[in-house]
């Protein structure tokens, strides 16, 4: 287990398919079960405020990679939801699930093999920006989907690279490949392979009209 200053070596974990963090990225998610209001009143107590966003397996076993968000804001609703952003730290590798007396997941995790996520935000040197969004374009009106293309266009490479990771409309064994790519360059090749096959009509994608924010 690798514990760093500002890292525990247990985390709290909120398995949930189809959902990846990624470092710096924001995550909202609504909070309603119970076992995940218990969490998040336990998380709030914790100088770190985090939360290990992990997928589960198709036979609900634990991803062997996930991210740990820290809680950046909050707010109750009226009928007792609570809304919540994540904001990425740092990726983990779980080492052992644990077993608690809690409602949820925890698990020993190591961070050792993911320092670079605690540094400085990565840029993609090898982006082609101008063919990216148009392959980008052509993904974007065969799932339905639409965007700020402004605003997309005048990212910075790991902002949009890791936010249509995060967002698109992949299944949950390419969200892992994508979420566990070792570099932002790598991260956008898994993501142009997959946008790529998609528009081959190897993936269904989302059914109706979406919005990416």
């Amino acid at each position: 287990m690798s514990r760093t200053a500002d890292l525990p070596g247990t985390l709290a974990l909120f398995p949930l398919p189809g959902a990846v963090l990624l470092p710096r990225a924001r995550l909202p998610l609504q909070i309603f079960e119970p076992r995940y209001l218990a969490m998040l009143d336990d998380v709030l107590k914790t100088p770190e405020r985090l939360i290990g966003m992990i997928q589960p397996t198709r036979d609900d076993r634990l991803q062997a990679v996930g991210c740990a968000g820290r809680v950046t804001s909050f707010s109750e609703t009226d009928d007792g939801r609570y809304m919540i952003t994540l904001t990425g730290r740092s990726r983990f590798r779980v080492t052992e699930e644990l077993e608690s007396f809690t409602p949820y997941r925890r698990a020993e995790v190591d961070w050792a093999e993911f320092r670079a996520d605690r540094g400085p935000a990565e840029a993609d040197a090898a982006l082609d920006r101008e063919d990216f969004l148009g392959l980008l374009q052509r993904f974007f009106r065969n799932e339905g989907l639409s965007t700020d293309w402004d605003a997309l266009e005048a990212a910075e490479d790991e902002i949009m690279i890791n936010a249509l990771s995060m967002l698109c409309p992949f299944e949950p064994e390419d969200k892992q490949a994508l979420l566990e790519a070792p570099s932002l360059t790598e991260r956008r090749q898994v993501l142009q392979t997959l946008i790529e096959f998609a528009l081959l009509g190897g993936q269904g994608g989302s059914s109706g009209e979406e919005r990416l924010q």
